[in-house]
């Protein structure tokens, strides 16, 4: 890879040494300093508009006076992740360090697509509403949370639909089934496969793929990782209902306003992107809706305030105030 196809790749990338660095400095300065501040930090949602902070926090946390089982809890103080999802650790503790190391919690880091048993912090959780034990954090955000400044009007771009991603699951496996090779359609896989890799194609840097007016979005094993940036963009998010969500509250994205819906067995694809095609005015209102949807994760301030919020939350109903 030459050093301009590197560059291009890193572009949208999260700086991983920075975010590393921050991490390690977190864990080196003494958590006394964090808990006397966090009733400060939490008086801060006087700082933005209450009730949308309220809806959000209730929206993560819907737990009420639940009193989990003891040994399913660890303290605060004991709580360790495996080195190789190391990011989940750094992401929990960026909040759990402002409350007591006495506090218990129950933490599954990972692409979680069930509800626990009991009380359980979270990156992801299946959308319904049965789905209380599934704590929402951040989690993993380095990867899952990349937002793009996208120059390109939507007019200007490729009356194409692009995508590029890891071909594992048997969903995204039928995709390539149907369009591959399909005359609107510029997608395929980039990982190697025991199948013959008759999807394999060569990999797209972001940029690349903002070329195109419509942007393929399929779940993997949770949550679809490029749906952000692509909301975040002149491009149009084209997939199925969601079924799974995490911090981005996919659960309340509405079809056709913030995304372009197909149906799960995607059927209606060519004709969905025929519509948008043959209708710009609302692609483009689409695309305003997304990308005044993603502006509300931007501001880092309100987001902590959100994340301290849950946090105590989550200790207030499971009986530890």
């Amino acid at each position: 890879m030459g050093i301009s196809s590197f560059l291009a790749n890193r572009k949208y990338k999260n700086n991983r040494p920075v975010y590393y660095v921050r991490a390690i400095l977190r864990e080196l300065l003494p958590d006394f300093f964090c808990r006397i501040q966090l009733k400060s930090k939490l008086k801060k949602q006087t700082d933005f508009d209450i009730e949308y902070i309220q809806r959000r926090v209730n929206y993560y946390c819907k737990l009420q006076n639940c009193k989990p089982p003891f040994n399913f809890q660890v303290q605060l103080s004991e709580f360790k992740i495996p080195a190789r999802i190391r990011a989940y650790y750094f992401d929990s503790y960026e909040y759990t360090r402002f409350f007591s190391k006495n506090r218990r919690a129950t933490f599954l880091p990972g692409d979680i697509t069930h509800v626990p048993d009991f009380p359980t912090i979270v990156k992801s959780r299946p959308i319904g509403n049965h789905n209380a034990n599934s704590v929402i954090l951040n989690l993993d955000k380095i990867r899952h949370f990349i937002f793009v400044n996208d120059k390109r009007s939507f007019i200007s771009k490729k009356d194409l639909l692009v995508g590029r991603g890891a071909v594992t699951q048997s969903h995204r496996k039928r995709f390539q089934e149907l369009y591959f090779n399909h005359p609107l359609c510029n997608i395929g896989q980039v990982n190697m496969d025991n199948e013959g890799n008759k999807y394999l194609v060569e990999k797209m840097t972001i940029d690349e793929q903002l070329e195109y007016k419509f942007i393929l979005s399929l779940e993997g094993n949770d949550v679809a990782t490029n749906l952000k940036w692509i909301m975040s963009s002149n491009s149009l998010a084209v997939m199925p209902c969601p079924k799974y969500e995490t911090w981005f509250m996919e659960g309340t994205l509405v079809a056709n306003y913030h995304y372009v819906m197909i149906e799960d067995d995607y059927s209606d694809l060519e004709e969905r992107l025929n519509y948008y095609i043959g209708h710009p005015e609302e692609a483009l209102e689409i695309v305003r809706n997304a990308n005044e949807y993603t502006n509300q994760f931007r501001n880092k301030n309100r987001e902590d305030v959100i994340s301290l919020l849950v946090l105590d939350k989550y200790f207030r109903e499971t009986g530890q105030y």
